[in-house]
């Protein structure tokens, strides 16, 4: 088999038969032996069963289920790790990553590319807002973790056979930015651009809570500088120290010496805030630390599909 298409879905009901259908289309233009893997991350609406009788109309179609509700980027690893096909493709079921965006994948593949990008160059579901938070952290994210990262990589992607051990049998991380860690795996990487539609059916999932906890979960993924802060506050903090002091002995010799209380009560209302920023910064490296070490699985599988899993997968 050349290609498994794994598709994360989680509540996605309304959307699944349109989805499906132009799945289904992409998989007929491609000309290869290729398969549809949708990931059920514990849905409670009944997505289940839509596909559960696409996988029984076309063979291509195969339902893995998860116990619950394990997260966006599990339900994709889940899949990376029971597909069969020699490459991988990763996509959501809400129609904003276009099936017929496939062949092109396959294109760049077949000519030598082993991890293939997705790039965003415009949205319609974005709004202005979330446009300006996403080129914020991109922004902050090149700045703070210099790997090679492309602005608005999407969980739109293809991985090579070779990529795609990489990221089952080493790329386990408990806390994960798998769109990050495919683009650093090195080999040959290719960037296409597309454009994400609306979605086709109700409201992201990811709301901005959890955007910011996922783009805090990069950050700490890929730089260690946050950790380097405690060394840059303390200079300027010594910086500060010295100007109010100057500032002090000036307005003391001009016989209008500052009120020592505000003096004392605004520094140290500076120093407690950046001493518990720092101590915030280093909570949040040991609670990564402790999820990597307790070693819980990644996802639980309720039902899979039948000869499932790749050889390469551990």
């Amino acid at each position: 088999m050349e290609l498994t298409v794994v598709v994360s879905v989680f509540n996605e009901a309304a959307v699944l038969p349109a989805f499906l259908e132009r799945a289904r289309r992409a998989l007929d233009g491609l000309g290869a032996d290729a398969e549809l893997l949708v990931v059920d991350d514990g849905s409670t609406d009944g997505g289940g069963a839509v596909v559960a009788a696409a996988a029984a109309a076309d063979p291509r179609v195969r339902l893995l289920t998860l116990s619950r509700n394990f997260g966006h980027e599990a339900a994709m690893i889940a899949g990376i790790d029971h597909a069969r096909g020699a490459a991988v493709a990763c996509m959501d079921g809400d129609l904003q990553h276009p099936p017929e965006e496939l062949p092109r994948l396959l294109a760049a593949h077949r000519a030598g590319a082993d991890v293939v990008m997705m790039i965003r160059t415009d949205s319609e579901a974005l709004s202005p807002g979330r446009r300006l938070l996403s080129r914020l952290f991109y922004w902050l994210l090149g700045v703070l973790a210099p790997a090679g990262l492309e602005p608005n990589a999407s969980d739109f992607f293809l991985v090579s056979r070779r990529v795609a051990a990489v990221l089952r049998a080493d790329y386990r991380e408990r806390v994960r930015f798998l769109r990050g860690y495919v683009q650093v795996v090195g080999f040959r990487k290719v960037s296409l651009p597309y454009r994400a539609a609306r979605r086709a059916h109700g409201r992201s999932r990811y709301s901005l809570a959890a955007l910011l906890e996922l783009s805090l979960h990069a950050i700490l993924g890929f730089s260690n500088l946050p950790l380097r802060l405690g060394v840059l506050v303390a200079g300027l903090t010594a910086g500060l120290g010295a100007v109010v002091g100057a500032y002090s002995l000036v307005m003391r010799w001009l016989g209008d010496p500052p009120s020592g209380y505000t003096t004392i009560v605004v520094l140290l209302c500076f120093l407690f805030a950046v001493q518990f920023l720092l101590t915030g910064v280093i909570g949040e490296y040991v609670g990564h630390v402790f999820a990597e070490v307790k070693r819980r699985p990644l996802y639980l599988v309720d039902e899979a599909p039948p000869a499932g899993r790749s050889p390469d997968a551990p």
